[in-house]
């Protein structure tokens, strides 16, 4: 599907139920609703999303966060709607999680990826994330090993 306007702005609660169907799509439901408010409300939480108008409607198509630790950007979500990847909205939602990580004064960025998201991989190592460790089993639902990233930001 072509995209003919995008933004990019931060999630706000009159977009939960959508962020769900996205979730759900993009996850099998990783989050609920109510741990979606409490990251809206959370001060060490960056939540962005991107819509597209469809039909005259604004519609999400991405979705990215990050906690705030420490010094530590730690990318919890990075989705794309399946038929909107490979456009280069991942590369987009991922620059802009970087930037304000960048400006709230962090100095490193970590995440977690399967070990068969090669798609996923290949993007971050793009952007200088570097391969840092494993944990063995990490995904239930598939029992694939997810792969520790980090970069430094500064």
């Amino acid at each position: 599907m072509s995209l003919t306007t995008i933004k990019l702005q931060p999630l706000t609660e009159k977009h939960l139920s959508e962020v769900i169907e996205l979730d759900q799509i993009c996850f099998g439901g990783l989050w609920s609703l109510d741990g979606y408010k409490r990251e809206i409300e959370s001060p060490n939480s960056t939540l962005l999303i991107i819509t597209t108008d469809i039909k005259n409607e604004e519609k999400i198509i991405g979705l990215g966060c990050f906690w705030a630790i420490v010094e530590e950007a730690h990318v919890t979500i990075l989705a794309i709607h399946p038929d909107f990847q490979r456009q280069g909205l991942g590369k987009m939602l991922l620059e802009e999680l970087l930037t304000q990580a960048k400006e709230k004064g962090l100095e490193r960025a970590t995440l977690e990826v399967s070990e068969h998201n090669q798609s996923a991989i290949a993007l971050y190592e793009k952007f200088g994330f570097a391969l840092a460790g494993r944990r063995k089993k990490y995904y239930q639902a598939t029992g694939a090993d997810a792969l520790i990233f980090w970069k430094k930001l500064t």
